[in-house]
């Protein structure tokens, strides 16, 4: 790594050149911690790099901070934050990069302009709300949300500066002696119960700051920070000149007690309409290769209650656009993990050969599956002519993919997580849990043949009218799909802990994998290719590094993703089974837990703050299509589609559907929320598309079909 170098002692003289691989262009401005620096990544992506101050480095209890910084980053995203993309804590100078987006604060833009307006006070109320929620549902607590750690730009506002933020479930929520934040913005339990700390703190601040942009002094001011810590914990906030419409609000978010105050999701819906839709927004989508592509429609909000098209052509309302300053947007993005018990490969749909009819003027529904209780989205499957999902309380039900009816289900225990319906030969639909074992079912409902589940049998497959299980033993068995009768029960040469991969119905194998340490310490994986049958190795190959088969390519060319020692995702592995041969393909950057779809020569990379790249892995070294932008957080594993289309789903219910041949976003639904309140699935089912539709499901419990022809109509 090239050196930090540094041109003299002093702060404003501490010059490095370089952190980590970025060549430092220019300084964007400095803080009492560090410089923060405009830099330009190796795929020409703009970054603000933070580079902490020497004197600073030297101190453990700081480095120790920052690492927390780090880590508080890789958990929070959304449309008002922006993701880390690289970040080296433990460096000579420890730095972090993050996407660079140029605007000024809103501090600043109080200053310069004045209080904003009635309309622009509405909008900023809403997107800060959607961003703490964004913050809170990672887990994570500000703690020094302020005027100048507000980023206005063209669209909506975002939230910087997460250095003294804290995981809600960490013991580390204040240093002995010392007071964390800034006052005229902090809450009452900063001040007097500092280690009681949580989500409703940032609330208080943000009443703060609606308070200082409406009027351009806050509700507590005086120029003694101990006379402002008295008035925060004794006196009424002063409210003057906050519009009457929105004096309540705030009010509410300054109250004494956390508990009295609004959670991020209430504050939201309490400003319906018109907030929501105004804070709402396409990004501008990052091109490397291609050359600019006409501006993608806006998608019109589907409504979430009825079963109503919504016009095409309405109106988009964007957020004001803020005069334009060279200030840095330093925002912590999360990182979601993606963990589950499916048939099929990596949770996406089966494939449907069978042209379903459509209806000429299809306009959609929305079908309540769960019960009430914790948020929670069901996994759903396409098989033949019906759609069959589980979720809680709901062991599997049959769906008209036409309408939405229910034409029967299954109840199970709430503590029941099942998998996502998969098809079976002999019209069987199964579904496996861990603890309640495998269970299938007729089309009609009438339960088929039944498994105990087993601790050993937690990963399961569906490959070749054959189900497989792996388990801690090592050993691999193998049932008929039609009679639950054991085919073979063995282990693998090699392998004393084997994984599956993703069947690949055109070669009729299953990837088996394990990564293991090698010589000096280095990954090593070894791959087999397995006839479900019959339990027979076809090939067999030990590839460098730690790798997992994540689809099949062209030409039968098995994809694998390639993670380095941090389990940051660093590059994809192809490997010919033809040839024997094996093919590596750096990403660009680090990329933090990526979900894969394949597509021929293409390999499409979601990661979990919404980031889609589309790598072209025909030429020998690769090269990045485009690069898109989302909004989106928590993902779930994209799905290709027919007419170059490619759907995923966000964790707030959102389905999003993006052309793969331009790399534009062509719409996507509103979210769907159980009773508005903030309730995120930590696990994202993966869209189904069939039959001209697209099946979604969202943390209401709800199953929802849209039309596939036109995203822009959702």
């Amino acid at each position: 790594m090239p050196p930090l170098r540094s041109a003299g002692s002093d702060r404003e003289a501490e010059g490095p050149e370089y952190a980590g691989e970025y060549r430092l262009q220019a300084c964007l401005g400095a803080g009492g911690m560090g410089v923060v620096h405009l830099a330009t990544s190796p795929s020409g992506l703009r970054l603000a790099v933070k580079v902490v101050h020497g004197q600073y480095a030297e101190d453990p209890e700081f480095r120790a901070r920052f690492r927390q910084e780090v880590a508080a980053a890789r958990r929070v995203s959304g449309a008002f934050t922006a993701p880390v993309v690289d970040a080296d804590p433990d460096a000579v100078r420890p730095w972090m990069a993050t996407l660079y987006v140029p605007g000024p604060t809103l501090s600043d833009q109080v200053k310069r302009n004045g209080p904003l307006s009635p309309a622009e006070l509405r909008r900023l109320t809403a997107g800060l709300a959607e961003a703490l929620r964004d913050i809170h549902r990672a887990g994570v607590v500000h703690r020094d949300l302020k005027p100048s750690n507000v980023l206005l730009t063209d669209t909506g506002p975002k939230v910087i500066d997460f250095g003294i933020s804290r995981p809600v479930d960490s013991d580390l929520h204040t240093e002995t002696g010392k007071l964390i934040g800034s006052p005229p913005f902090m809450a009452p339990e900063q001040f007097q119960r500092p280690r009681e700390v949580g989500p409703a703190a940032d609330v208080f601040a943000l009443g703060s700051v609606l308070v200082h942009a409406a009027t351009g002094h806050g509700p507590f001011d005086s120029e003694s920070p101990y006379i402002v810590a008295y008035q925060v914990v004794h006196d009424e906030p002063d409210l003057t000149g906050v519009p009457a419409e929105l004096a309540p609000l705030v009010a509410r978010c300054l109250a004494k007690e956390p508990a009295d105050r609004p959670t991020p999701g209430e504050i939201m819906t309490a400003l319906l309409p018109p907030s929501y839709e105004a804070a709402a927004f396409i990004p501008a989508q990052r091109r490397s290769s291609t050359p600019p592509a006409p501006e993608p429609r806006s998608p019109a909000s589907w409504d979430a209650d009825t079963p109503v098209r919504v016009p095409v052509d309405r109106p988009r309302r964007r957020l004001p656009r803020w005069p334009v300053t060279a200030t840095a947007l330093l925002v912590l993005a999360g990182v979601g993990t993606f963990a589950a018990v499916t048939f099929g490969g990596g949770g996406s749909p089966a494939k449907d050969t069978r042209k379903a009819p459509v209806a000429e003027a299809f306009t959609g529904w929305q079908t309540p599956l769960q019960k009430d209780g914790d948020s929670a989205a069901p996994t759903c499957a396409y098989v033949t002519d019906a759609l069959f999902c589980s979720g809680r309380g709901i062991a599997i039900a049959r769906i008209d993919p036409a309408t939405g009816r229910v034409v029967w289900s299954q109840p199970a225990a709430d503590s029941d997580n099942f998998s996502a319906p998969a098809p079976m030969p002999g019209s069987l639909v199964g579904i496996s849990s861990a603890d309640r074992g495998l269970r299938t079912y007729g089309a009609d409902g009438a339960p088929g043949w039944y498994m105990n589940g087993s601790d050993r049998d937690s990963n399961v497959r569906f490959a070749d009218e054959t189900v497989l299980f792996a388990g801690g033993s090592g050993r691999l068995k193998a049932v008929a799909a039609t009679t639950g009768k054991q085919r073979w029960s063995h282990g693998l040469k090699g392998h004393s802990e084997p994984r599956f991969g993703s069947y690949d119905p055109f070669s009729g194998l299953l990837p088996v994998f394990e990564a293991s340490a090698g010589a000096a310490g280095r990954a090593r994986t070894l791959l087999s290719a397995l006839h479900p049958k019959n339990g027979e190795i076809a090939w067999q190959k030990r590839l460098d590094g730690d790798l997992v088969p994540v689809g099949t390519g062209a030409d039968g060319v098995l994809v694998l993703r390639s993670a380095n020692r941090d389990s940051r995702t660093d590059a994809v592995v192809l490997y010919d089974p033809a040839r024997g041969t094996a093919r590596r393909i750096p990403l660009p950057s680090l990329m933090d837990e990526p979900k894969f779809a394949v597509r021929g020569t293409t390999v499409y990379l979601l990661t979990p703050t919404g980031q889609l790249v589309a790598l072209d892995t025909a030429a020998s070294g690769g090269h990045v299509l485009w690069e898109l932008e989302t909004s989106a957080s928590t993902v779930s594993v994209p799905v290709v589609g027919p007419g170059e289309r490619l759907y995923f789903s966000a964790s707030d219910g959102r389905l999003l559907a993006v052309d793969t041949a331009r790399g534009a976003l062509l719409g996507q639904t509103g979210p769907r929320l159980r009773d508005g309140r903030l309730g995120y699935a930590t696990t994202v089912p993966a869209p189904v598309v069939a039959g001209g539709r697209v099946f979604g499901t969202a943390p209401d419990g709800s199953v929802f079909a849209v039309d596939a022809r036109d995203p822009g109509t959702w």
